[in-house]
């Protein structure tokens, strides 16, 4: 019933993305099983490229992303408010540069970012009091770095969401929408990181953007031949 394109198509998100096997097993990994955050695919890959390893990062919402950071970043500081996912990960996450605390209480939640004397390179706002967590996040930004705001197209129909990003383009950051699908879910939505102005995070790689996954200019000059051939 379907094309042998659409089924080549099917075949990349399985092979490549590891699809079926996040939505199957609801778990935020790649292909090789590396835990990946719950942003948007265009946005893990987008990051993916940066070296992180002098950089810190704090993170309003704790899960897979934790790890995906911890193993990239200098620092790591993760904020949990449910007690249960804070136990989980208290004793499945071992990685010594990733500190993971347990934040509730209305503003106790946002005003972990003041607890320590720093600002931070990275910043992702994925958990509760967006708003909150938002005007929090710009005081304690460093210069040249990002915000993360993930499920940022919530903003059509939330207020909260409306407030958080309003608070976060008032500060003159810069606005990077990432659209697509992402682990886990079968339907689409968006990340969307905010910059300064001055962002100058380094490549890990020669070149920018690098080939991304199921990427055709990825594949030998015969093979890339070969399946165009085949497909025009």
């Amino acid at each position: 019933m379907y094309s042998e394109k659409f089924l080549k198509f099917i075949e990349m998100w399985v092979k490549d993305f590891g699809i079926s096997h996040t939505i199957d097993e609801k778990v935020c990994v790649d292909r090789d099983n590396n835990p990946i955050p719950w942003y948007t695919y265009p946005a893990i890959e987008y990051l993916s490229q940066f070296d992180y390893s002098n950089k810190t990062v704090f993170e309003f919402g704790c899960a897979y992303s934790s790890l995906f950071w911890a193993t990239r970043a200098k620092k790591v500081i993760s904020i949990e408010d449910n007690p249960k996912w804070f136990e989980k990960w208290q004793q499945e996450f071992n990685e010594p540069n990733l500190d993971i605390k347990w934040r509730d209480e209305g503003k106790i939640y946002e005003n972990a970012i003041f607890e320590e004397n720093q600002k931070y390179d990275v910043i992702v706002i994925d958990g509760k009091r967006r708003f909150e967590c938002a005007k929090a996040a710009i005081e304690k930004l460093a210069d040249g770095g990002m915000i993360i705001l993930d499920d940022s197209d919530r903003v059509n129909t939330s207020d909260e969401y409306k407030k958080a990003i309003k608070e976060l383009q008032s500060a003159d950051l810069l606005q990077v929408d990432f659209y697509g699908f992402c682990p886990m879910n079968v339907y689409t939505k968006a990340t969307t990181i905010f910059f300064k102005r001055d962002f100058n995070f380094a490549s890990k790689f020669d070149v920018q953007p690098v080939n991304g996954l199921g990427n055709l200019w990825s594949m030998s000059r015969k093979d890339r031949k070969a399946l165009y051939n085949k497909f025009k």
